[in-house]
Protein backbone atom coordinates (compact mmCIF):
# COMPACT_ATOMS: atom_id res chain seq x y z
CA UNK A 1 0.00 0.00 0.00
CA UNK A 2 2.57 2.31 0.53
CA UNK A 3 4.26 1.59 -2.50
CA UNK A 4 1.07 2.77 -4.18
CA UNK A 5 0.89 6.10 -2.37
CA UNK A 6 4.65 6.46 -2.90
CA UNK A 7 3.93 6.21 -6.76
CA UNK A 8 1.01 8.00 -6.88
CA UNK A 9 2.69 11.07 -5.09
CA UNK A 10 5.62 10.94 -7.56
CA UNK A 11 3.27 10.83 -10.38
CA UNK A 12 1.24 13.75 -9.21
CA UNK A 13 4.10 15.79 -8.27
CA UNK A 14 6.80 14.76 -11.09
CA UNK A 15 5.01 13.60 -13.83
CA UNK A 16 1.65 15.57 -14.07
CA UNK A 17 3.95 19.20 -14.15
CA UNK A 18 6.40 17.73 -16.91
CA UNK A 19 3.60 16.13 -18.89
CA UNK A 20 1.43 19.82 -18.95
CA UNK A 21 4.14 21.56 -19.38
CA UNK A 22 4.87 19.45 -22.62
CA UNK A 23 1.60 19.83 -24.48
CA UNK A 24 1.36 23.46 -23.91
CA UNK A 25 4.80 23.52 -25.52
CA UNK A 26 3.59 21.23 -28.56
CA UNK A 27 0.45 22.97 -28.50
CA UNK A 28 2.13 26.50 -28.62
CA UNK A 29 4.63 24.91 -31.41
CA UNK A 30 8.03 25.25 -29.57
CA UNK A 31 11.02 23.37 -30.83
CA UNK A 32 11.55 20.11 -29.15
CA UNK A 33 14.99 21.41 -28.04
CA UNK A 34 13.53 24.39 -25.78
CA UNK A 35 10.95 22.31 -24.30
CA UNK A 36 13.52 19.77 -23.05
CA UNK A 37 15.66 22.59 -21.97
CA UNK A 38 12.73 24.02 -20.04
CA UNK A 39 12.21 21.14 -18.41
CA UNK A 40 15.81 20.27 -17.07
CA UNK A 41 16.49 23.33 -15.97
CA UNK A 42 12.96 23.79 -14.60
CA UNK A 43 13.68 21.27 -12.10
CA UNK A 44 17.09 21.41 -11.44
CA UNK A 45 15.60 25.20 -10.08
CA UNK A 46 13.50 23.71 -8.24
CA UNK A 47 16.08 20.85 -6.87
CA UNK A 48 18.65 23.10 -5.85
CA UNK A 49 16.55 25.66 -4.85
CA UNK A 50 15.24 23.22 -2.20
CA UNK A 51 18.68 21.61 -1.03
CA UNK A 52 20.39 25.02 -0.85
CA UNK A 53 17.41 25.90 1.68
CA UNK A 54 17.53 23.03 3.96
CA UNK A 55 20.46 22.07 4.09
CA UNK A 56 21.38 23.39 7.38
CA UNK A 57 18.14 22.21 9.13
CA UNK A 58 18.85 18.35 10.97
CA UNK A 59 15.44 16.77 9.86
CA UNK A 60 16.50 13.38 9.93
CA UNK A 61 19.73 13.02 11.10
CA UNK A 62 20.55 16.04 13.70
CA UNK A 63 24.30 15.58 14.03
CA UNK A 64 24.47 15.43 9.53
CA UNK A 65 23.41 19.25 10.17
CA UNK A 66 26.54 21.89 9.60
CA UNK A 67 25.17 23.93 12.78
CA UNK A 68 25.48 20.63 14.87
CA UNK A 69 29.05 20.64 15.90
CA UNK A 70 29.05 24.68 16.80
CA UNK A 71 26.23 24.87 18.71
CA UNK A 72 24.31 27.16 16.42
CA UNK A 73 20.42 27.15 15.34
CA UNK A 74 19.46 26.54 12.09
CA UNK A 75 17.62 28.72 9.76
CA UNK A 76 15.80 28.71 5.84
CA UNK A 77 15.59 31.43 3.47
CA UNK A 78 12.98 30.38 0.72
CA UNK A 79 13.93 32.96 -1.91
CA UNK A 80 16.76 33.09 -2.64
CA UNK A 81 17.58 30.00 -1.33
CA UNK A 82 19.86 29.92 1.52
CA UNK A 83 20.80 28.26 4.25
CA UNK A 84 22.50 29.51 7.53
CA UNK A 85 23.26 28.85 10.86
CA UNK A 86 22.64 31.47 14.11
CA UNK A 87 25.05 32.16 16.07
CA UNK A 88 25.92 33.07 19.92
CA UNK A 89 26.08 36.49 19.04
CA UNK A 90 23.08 36.54 16.04
CA UNK A 91 25.36 36.39 13.28
CA UNK A 92 24.01 34.56 10.27
CA UNK A 93 26.85 33.13 8.45
CA UNK A 94 25.58 30.86 5.13
CA UNK A 95 26.72 27.18 5.28
CA UNK A 96 26.04 27.04 1.02
CA UNK A 97 29.04 27.79 -0.73
CA UNK A 98 29.10 30.76 -4.02
CA UNK A 99 29.22 27.35 -6.55
CA UNK A 100 25.97 25.89 -5.21
CA UNK A 101 24.48 29.20 -5.63
CA UNK A 102 25.95 29.83 -8.83
CA UNK A 103 24.14 26.38 -9.53
CA UNK A 104 20.98 27.54 -8.75
CA UNK A 105 21.10 31.14 -10.37
CA UNK A 106 22.24 29.69 -13.96
CA UNK A 107 19.46 26.70 -13.74
CA UNK A 108 16.84 29.80 -12.98
CA UNK A 109 18.04 32.12 -15.40
CA UNK A 110 18.18 29.20 -18.30
CA UNK A 111 14.41 28.27 -17.01
CA UNK A 112 13.32 32.22 -17.12
CA UNK A 113 15.11 32.53 -20.56
CA UNK A 114 13.02 29.48 -22.44
CA UNK A 115 10.07 31.04 -22.69
CA UNK A 116 11.55 34.24 -24.33
CA UNK A 117 13.86 32.21 -26.27
CA UNK A 118 10.54 30.51 -27.97
CA UNK A 119 8.75 33.65 -27.97
CA UNK A 120 11.61 34.94 -30.35
CA UNK A 121 11.81 32.04 -32.12
CA UNK A 122 7.82 32.13 -33.19
CA UNK A 123 8.04 35.44 -34.42
CA UNK A 124 10.96 34.76 -36.42
CA UNK A 125 9.06 32.19 -37.60
CA UNK A 126 6.06 34.30 -38.68
CA UNK A 127 8.27 37.25 -40.27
Amino acid sequence: MKVLIVLSAAFVVLFLPTALVWLLGRRAKSPTWMLIVFILAGWATVFAGWFLSQRAQPSLFPETSPCHDISATPVSQYFPPDSFCRHADGELRTVNGPDSRFVFWAAAGTTLAMPITAVLARRRQQT
